[in-house]
Order: C-alpha cells, then sequence, then structure tokens
C-alpha cells in the first residue's frame, strides 16, 4: 500500500510540474500584461508627481535664496554709497572751513544738503531691491 501511495504521489507531481511549463489561456495572458502596465503606469506616475514635487522645492528655494542675495547686494552697495557719501561730505566741509561769515554758513548748508540728498537716493535705491 505504501508503494501504491508513493507512485500515486509521484504521478500527481509529474503532472503538476509538467503542468506548469503549460502557456497560460490568452484572456489570462491579456489580464496579467494589463495589471503590468497599470501597475508601471501608476509607478511612473507616482516618480513624475515627487521629480515635479521635488523641482517645485527647489524653485522655491532658489528663489529664496536669490532674494537673499538680492538684499545682501542692496545692502552692500547702500553702505558703499553712504561711505562714499560720508566721505565727500566731510571733504566739502573741510572746503567750507577756508570761507568765512555768510559764504561758510551757505558752504555748510550746501554740503549737509548733497550728504542728505545722497542719503535718501541710497535709501530709495536700497529699498527697491528689497
Amino acid at each position: 500500500m505504501k508503494g501504491k501511495a508513493f507512485w500515486t504521489l509521484a504521478a500527481i507531481t509529474m503532472i503538476a510540474l509538467t503542468g506548469c511549463n503549460k502557456a497560460e489561456p490568452p484572456a489570462t495572458v491579456q489580464r496579467d500584461v494589463a495589471q503590468a502596465r497599470d501597475a508601471a503606469a501608476d509607478t511612473e506616475t507616482k516618480a513624475n508627481q515627487k521629480a515635479g514635487e521635488t523641482v517645485a522645492s527647489a524653485d522655491q528655494n532658489m528663489a529664496v535664496e536669490s532674494q537673499k542675495a538680492d538684499e545682501k547686494t542692496a545692502s552692500a552697495a547702500y553702505d558703499v554709497a553712504v561711505a562714499k557719501t560720508d566721505g565727500d561730505h566731510k571733504i566739502a566741509v573741510a572746503k567750507c572751513q577756508g570761507i568765512s561769515g555768510n559764504a561758510k554758513k551757505a558752504c555748510l548748508d550746501q554740503a549737509d544738503a548733497a550728504r542728505d540728498m545722497a542719503k535718501a537716493k541710497a535709501e530709495a535705491a536700497k529699498a527697491g531691491h528689497t
């Protein structure tokens, strides 16, 4: 009896193994192909979405960094303009020291006005970049 069970089991195993090499029915193959296409399309869609989010994030970061750089550049330009204005004012005041009376007062007023105008221009330029 054990021998008969062994041969029955061996026959079933052989039939099962032989069945693994059989071609699937066309409907099954079409279904499997459609499922594979859907899975691939879904994966591609998710990858495209992630890539789009990454690009958008990078663009946003670049915009922020660019704005910071513009602000630093404008601030540096302002500092240079103010330093030049202060230097020009000192030179003008020194020249005014050689004059006396109302002419000296007018010279100093003109130097102060030129300084104030130059600083206002520098501040307006800085404000336009921030």
